[in-house]
């Protein structure tokens, strides 16, 4: 503790913190929660898919994006069948 004034925070203490404050995230396909079958997600909606890819083209993980781990299976092939047809690139255009 400093001799004069306020102690200063601990920075480690503030990061718990925060990182406990992070809302919780839910998956954008689940309708209020419960998983339809069959689960599909469209490889033809890229506005959709490229919001699950980051900035140099791969596939964000489930605990960045919310998904759910059936939904994430499903756009990891909606990602592939893009790319394969041409609709998505392979690799960040620079």
């Amino acid at each position: 503790m400093p001799p004069f004034g306020k102690p200063k925070p601990d920075v480690r203490k503030m990061r718990k913190k925060r990182q406990r404050l992070k809302k919780k995230l839910k998956c954008r396909f689940c309708p209020n929660g419960d998983i339809p079958r069959p689960v599909y997600v469209d490889y033809k909606d890229v506005k959709l898919l490229k919001q699950l890819v980051d900035r140099e083209g791969r596939i964000m993980p489930r605990r960045r994006t919310g998904t759910s781990a059936i939904y994430q299976r499903a756009v990891r092939e909606a990602v592939l069948r893009a790319r394969f047809i041409g609709l998505m690139p392979y690799v960040a255009d620079e």
